[in-house]
């Protein structure tokens, strides 16, 4: 499992490539992040929660009320322009900082 310390920084990052494709609900997002982690990492509801509500507040996400299922009305998230733009940064930061701590990273003896 990865640090929840070393991936807090780019949460963000990690919802929105969730929310690329298509319009997604929490529950789904959480399932594809563990999917594309390979289980090394799995974000916890309040977490991604509160990351959801972060990305709103910025307008990188907006969000809408989808179908119904078990009697409730699921809120979807859908990427903006402004969230895609952003989500295009945050890869380029995390670019950067792989290439920074490289720098001293040493090989095992």
């Amino acid at each position: 499992m990865i640090s929840a310390d070393f991936i807090r920084g780019y949460v963000d990052l990690l919802v929105l490539e969730s929310l690329l494709d298509q319009p997604s609900y929490g529950y789904a997002i959480s399932k594809r992040i563990e999917e594309l982690s390979r289980g090394q990492y799995e974000m916890k509801e309040t977490t991604l929660y509160s990351a959801v509500r972060r990305l709103e507040k910025t307008g990188a996400v907006t969000s809408f009320q989808g179908t119904h299922s078990q009697g409730r009305a699921r809120t979807y998230y859908r990427l903006t322009e402004f969230g895609r733009r952003f989500y295009d940064e945050k890869c380029e930061e995390w670019r950067q900082t792989v290439a920074l701590v490289g720098r001293f990273v040493r090989d095992p003896h």
